[in-house]
């Protein structure tokens, strides 16, 4: 489980972004990454159960590094708030769909699961995908346990309507959009309770026919582009 200590690693780091704050206190960041590593190592065989394509994958290559990249941001606090990792087959730097983990204190934190800022062919194939067989997907959205669980998808769409798909599509909203995210929050008070990895698998479970949908279109991108 999540300790209260690595919550609190957390809340203190967001006060004390800086490296001389993080090189005094890099013992309790080693302990509070090292719980977090254990928990996702704990969820994952469990998430396979619920999704057996979620292969090759393992804390090591799921885990994001705390460590930010500044070089080209306005901020310049060289960490992150938050432990996050993202689940899918072959890890992080996967392009199919999977899920995601973020714990960040003062209600940040959320499980999630979909497809973020897919490349143009893969983005082309899903967007193909919705304009052929839109009743599946709207029939996945509109589920009233989806719409209670995430509400509506999130992610950044375009401002007018893709190019090679007819605007007059009665689904052009969902056309237009660049990313396909599903979103749950929990609140600081369940992050250190027992049942926490419970109800992440539960969130997850509700998430699966969305990334099951998607799969298909990039699936035919990443394995059959001969």
């Amino acid at each position: 489980m999540i300790e209260q200590s690595t919550v609190k690693f957390l809340k203190d780091l967001s006060y004390n972004n800086n490296r001389d704050w993080f090189c005094d206190n890099r013992k309790l960041y080693e302990a509070a990454r090292d719980n977090f590593i254990a928990f996702i190592d704990d969820l994952i065989p469990e998430l396979q159960n619920i999704d057996p394509f979620i292969t090759n994958v393992n804390a090591k290559n799921a885990v994001f590094r705390i460590f930010k990249d500044v070089r080209f941001s306005k901020k310049k606090e060289p960490y992150k708030t938050s432990f996050g990792a993202a689940i899918g087959k072959d890890g992080r730097k996967s392009e199919y769909p999977g899920y995601y983990l973020q714990i960040k204190p003062n209600g940040e934190t959320f499980v999630g699961g979909g497809i973020h800022h897919p490349q143009p062919a893969i983005l082309k194939s899903i967007r193909s995908e919705i304009a052929h067989n839109t009743k599946q997907f709207e029939e996945i959205i509109n589920d009233l346990d989806f719409l209670a669980e995430f509400g509506e998808l999130e992610g950044d769409k375009l401002i007018g309507f893709p190019k090679g798909f007819d605007k007059d599509h009665p689904a052009v909203e969902h056309l237009k959009r660049k990313d396909f995210l599903m979103l749950h929050k929990f609140p600081d008070s369940k992050i250190c309770h027992p049942d926490f990895k419970k109800h992440c698998l539960k969130k997850f479970e509700r998430m699966k026919p969305l990334n099951e949908y998607f799969r298909g279109p990039v699936y035919d991108i990443l394995e059959n582009n001969d």
